[in-house]
């Protein structure tokens, strides 16, 4: 499922992953969360953890259930993949490494566009196509719309273009033609 994103890049590989750790099931995190000025642990249960330093952990039922339906839109390991090629130049913040200045500049005004249209549904309570995870930020926006590009292409071209247009540049591939 990894290999997915990487089809058309020339390196073939996901240059900074060291380590992959995979548990049988979901796991549970204790972070700390700042609320008001006031910092405290936090637990999470995830499905999936990128870090920037090279590893990456997935729950093993959800990387089969993401499997099981590959047209579902939900992957957490092309989720996570996501994060490790975002983070190859520095934090996860949906703008991996594109090449030239001129990329980034239409990167931004796609991807920007569609982040701010996908908070703006949730605000007026829509439906939308895109998770409402991925208006968390940026990074996890690149996450969640690179599962739908390899899940459900159709669906998100038809919704929006652009986005669609910008990953099949940066992927460089076409899910459409499969």
């Amino acid at each position: 499922q990894a290999a997915l994103l990487l089809l058309g890049r020339p390196a073939g590989s996901f240059r900074g992953l060291r380590q992959v750790l995979v548990y049988p099931g979901a796991f549970v995190v204790q972070r700390p969360v700042s609320e008001g000025g006031i910092v405290q642990d936090a637990r999470r249960v995830l499905i999936g953890e990128s870090w920037q330093q090279g590893q990456l952990i997935l729950s093993w039922a959800d990387v089969l259930a993401g499997a099981a339906d590959a047209d579902d839109g939900h992957n957490v390991v092309i989720h996570e993949f996501a994060h490790q090629l975002d983070q190859e130049n520095g934090p996860a913040n949906g703008a991996p490494f594109l090449g030239g200045r001129e990329a980034y500049g239409r990167w931004a005004q796609s991807l920007g566009a569609a982040f701010d249209e996908l908070r703006a549904q949730l605000a007026r309570g829509e439906t939308t196509l895109i998770d409402p995870y991925g208006a968390t930020d940026p990074g996890e926006f690149f996450a969640v719309v690179s599962e739908l590009f390899f899940e459900r292409p159709a669906a998100l071209a038809e919704k929006h273009a652009a986005l669609y247009a910008e990953l099949s540049a940066y992927y460089r591939c076409n899910p459409l033609q499969w």
